[in-house]
Order: C-alpha cells, then structure tokens, then sequence
C-alpha cells in the first residue's frame, strides 16, 4: 500500500495528476477491483468510478444509444446501437459492494474519485470518503446537483463536454456561491470516440487563461494516448484515462480505452515527458557541460612561448577538447589585449586562464 499524492498536489507546481477512469468499463465488483489494481500498479494517483441508477436516470428503457466497438475476429470497427438502459445497468454497483470496493481503494492507497447523478448518491460518496465528486458533462447545467455538491466541501470537478464557455462559467459560480473554491474544470470532448476534429486541445490554454486559481483537466477520450501527452504539454494539470480489461467488450468506452501494457506506458511517458522538458531557463547539467567541452575547443600552442610573451604575437591553433575553458570566445582581440604568458610553455600546450596575466 502507498500513500499516494493529495488533492492539493494538483497544479502547475506539481506533477501531471493522473486518473485512471474504470467507471465505463467494469461490469462487477471483481472487475472494478482488478481495474483499480492496474491503476496502482502503473503508478497512478487516483482511479475514477461512476455510481449509477438506470432505473432512476434512464426514462425510456428502449432509448438506443449509437456507439463503435471493435470487432474481435477482424479488428475493425463497427457501428452499434444498444439500449442506454442496458449499457448503464452493467456498470451498476450495490451499496453494499461500493463499501467494499472502496475499502479496496483505500487499501491500494489511491485518490478515490466518482461521478454522481442524484443528491442521495452525493450523500453516499460523503459516506464512503469520497476524495473529489465529479459532475459529467451532461449535468453541466443540472444546478441543483451542482450545488448538493459544492455543499459537501469536497473537490469538485466539472466535465465541460457539449457545454459552451457561458455554461462553464455558470457552473463555476454555481460552486462558488455555496462557498466551495476546491474546483478543477476538465475539458472533455465529446464523441465515443472523440474525433480529431473535435478534440479541440487548444480549449485548455483558454481554461487555463480564465481560471487561473483552478486546476484545468484533460478527459481524453480519444483512442490511444497521443492526445493525453500533448495535453499535458499544453498545460493541463490532470489527465483522465479511461482504462478496461477488454477492448474489444461491448460499450462505447471500450474501444478507445488503454488497456494491458498501455496503462503503465502512459504513466511512464507522462513523467519521462515532464523530464525532458526541463526549465524555461537554460541551465547546463555536470554531464551537458562535459559533453559540451569534449567537443568545442581550446587554444593550443604551435610554436612554445616564454614568459613574458603577449598572447597576441602567440602561435596558436584552436583544437578540441577545450579541456580548460580558455577558447576561441577569449582569444578574441579585445579581450587580450595587453595579456601575457606568466610562464614558459613547450609546443602544443592548451592555454588555460592560469597561464596568464595583464
């Protein structure tokens, strides 16, 4: 068991915060424990759920729902239509096994995060310790709930899918106004999967403009992890990932989902990438400045001199390594002027700093 980062750990100071989402994807309790599992062994901070009632959230059982899957045999995708009834009803947990599974969180160690559709589920997540409740982005205008849930105290995450800046704007004050600052706003495309055209990354730099105080998230919905990275280099705060045991399951988040050897790999380029990136500043490293010496060069001596000698009237020739730090940029006419060697040098000697005065 870890302890793993807080939620005061997220922003520009720290590290991506990195959510693995499992609430899609499970289909029993056993299922949402082993996803739960893969996102502490890929060194995750938190996993992510969604506490659902179809029969409470769904008013027309025989509404169908168009989502892509994968085809097992041939690979390809394929078109789907399901009843949204039933896709909601595999994901469905009892209070009982919520108990359970979030004891397994804790466990693990790892941020415990859950969407909510109803007042009374708000209430629950309370109960079970909930880290952070998340509003999906169809709710994004659901003030009511909105507002249950500012009044909670815990974080708040706001799903922007489908809702315009004005709407985002509004839900932000609606948190607010119940005295609630712990807010991160996520931008999350919309499509199952998102399209290319309609990822729309540039959004997080204009979140990021107008809630400065805020960590801004990036839901990625999009196949693979590519639009994750360049998330996350466009400064998004948190990264949520869906992740599923079988990508080739019926369910529209399946598809477009890491699963296996890809959920640790995004973990580990997420932090390789924050490595590479370094400072704003340009700072040389002991192993850079090594590096750097080997191959500029230094002033050597074609003829031997003695002591006494201005460097000027010096046979020289430059050549690497500049194993000394006296090199073609110090030969220059105006800084030597006047300058002579306090020492009699053989032939092919590299000039060094010590070897003279003025």
């Amino acid at each position: 068991m870890r302890t793993d980062a807080r939620l005061t750990d997220i922003g520009d100071e720290h590290p991506c915060f990195i959510v693995f989402e499992a609430g899609p994807t499970h289909t029993s309790l056993e299922s949402a424990k082993f996803l739960a599992e893969q996102a502490y062994n890929a060194g995750a901070n938190a996993v992510k759920f969604q506490m659902l009632d179809a029969d409470r959230l769904v008013a027309n059982r025989f509404s169908r729902f168009k989502y892509q899957r994968l085809d097992r045999v041939s690979g390809s995708v394929v078109d789907m239509s399901e009843s949204l009834y039933d896709i909601l009803r595999r994901r469905e947990l009892t209070r009982d096994e919520w108990v359970d599974l979030r004891a397994f969180v804790k466990f693990l160690g790892l941020n415990f995060f859950c969407t909510a559709c109803f007042p009374e589920e708000i209430d629950f997540l309370v109960e079970l310790d909930c880290h952070s409740i998340k509003i999906a982005s169809a709710d994004i205008n659901h003030f009511p709930l909105i507002r249950h849930a500012a009044r909670t105290g815990l974080c708040i995450q706001l799903d922007t899918g489908g809702g315009t800046l004005y709407e985002v704007e509004r839900a932000v004050d609606c948190v607010r106004k119940e005295g609630n600052n712990s807010i991160i706003i996520h931008h999350c495309p919309t499509g199952y999967p998102a399209s290319l055209d309609n990822v729309n990354l540039q959004i997080i730099k204009t979140l990021r403009q107008l809630y400065p105080e805020y960590p801004i998230a990036f839901s990625d919905h999009s196949p693979d992890m590519e639009m994750s990275i360049a998330a996350m280099m466009l400064g998004a705060n948190m990264i949520e990932k869906t992740i599923t045991l079988d990508k080739y399951a019926y369910g529209p988040e399946h598809m477009f989902s890491l699963a296996g050897r890809e959920i640790p790999m995004l973990v580990r380029t997420i932090r390789n990438v924050e490595k590479a990136m370094g400072a704003p500043n340009k700072m040389m490293g002991a192993a850079e400045l090594l590096s750097r010496d080997k191959v500029r060069r230094g002033v050597y001596l074609k003829e031997a001199v003695v002591a006494g000698t201005l460097i000027s009237e010096a046979r020289v020739e430059f050549r690497r390594p500049n194993s000394v730090g006296f090199g073609p940029d110090c030969f220059d006419h105006s800084v030597t002027v006047g300058v002579r060697f306090n020492k009699d040098l053989p032939e092919g000697s590299v000039v060094s700093f010590d070897d003279l005065t003025k």
